[in-house]
């Protein structure tokens, strides 16, 4: 087996922790009291789990989209529930505070930042590879001063490709110089991240969290196991060492 001389890191659920659900909070709770929706938080979360699905199901068919206009379709399928259909402004409104709100509340793992400076300690290149567009993506590189660690970042937006499509692969491993044998794939989706990597040749760690499912993947069959599992960003450390001898 090659040596793991580069490693590719899904975003949410992988260096980010999915943040609690805020039953009427964020951006949710701007369109609801837009349209003085009153609902229990149980209602909100089953309709935003409906309403998101049908999102999903129409844009994880498509090899690229932007994922702005998946959220303005989650949020307009939403209102459609309760009766309303949002306009061009809302749901600018609704973009603006979903993406501060994202920002602002995204929990980065406890582990990152050592993780990846114990990584770059053994001469690993480092990337992230998000299905996210370039206004969510670079603010929180900013914040977190995460191009401290990075050699790269990449969008699916700037890749004009969405994991599991092969080109946002194929387009990071060009960015980086590096041959597929020898790049990891670390993502917590074993759809996106898992199958997407594997169809490339790939190998791939999937980082699995107790009680913590993976977004936007309802209805979507898993076509590939991971390489390695893990818990912690730490266990990568190993893993890189025992490869590489």
């Amino acid at each position: 087996m090659s040596k793991i001389r580069g490693i590719f890191f899904d975003l949410g659920g992988t260096l980010f922790r999915y943040p609690p659900r805020r039953s009427g909070g964020g951006g949710i709770g701007y369109v609801m009291s837009r349209f003085n929706i009153e609902a229990t938080g149980e209602e909100i979360g089953a309709a935003w789990r409906r309403a998101s699905g049908k999102a999903g199901t129409h844009y994880n068919a498509q090899p690229y989209f932007l994922h702005k206009d998946l959220f303005r379709a989650s949020v307009t399928h939403f209102l459609n529930e309760f009766g309303h259909t949002p306009d061009e402004d809302l749901l600018q409104m609704f973009h603006t505070t979903q993406l501060q709100g994202m920002v602002d509340h995204l929990p980065i793992r406890d582990e990152c930042t050592r993780a990846l400076t114990a990584l770059r300690e053994r001469g690993l290149y480092l990337s992230i590879v998000s299905n996210i567009d370039d206004d969510y993506l670079d603010p929180l590189i900013e914040k977190h001063a995460l191009h401290d660690y990075l050699d790269h970042w990449t969008s699916s937006e700037e890749a004009k490709s969405c994991k599991p499509d092969a080109g946002i692969y194929h387009y990071c491993l060009d960015k980086a110089g590096l041959p597929k044998e020898e790049v990891l794939f670390v993502g917590d989706s074993l759809h996106h991240d898992v199958a997407g990597a594997a169809a490339v040749g790939m190998r791939s760690a999937r980082i699995v969290e107790e009680g913590v499912n993976t977004p936007l993947t309802d209805g979507l069959e898993a076509t590939a196991e991971p390489t390695y599992v893990i818990s912690s960003l730490d266990e990568l450390i190993p893993i890189v060492e025992q490869a590489n001898g």
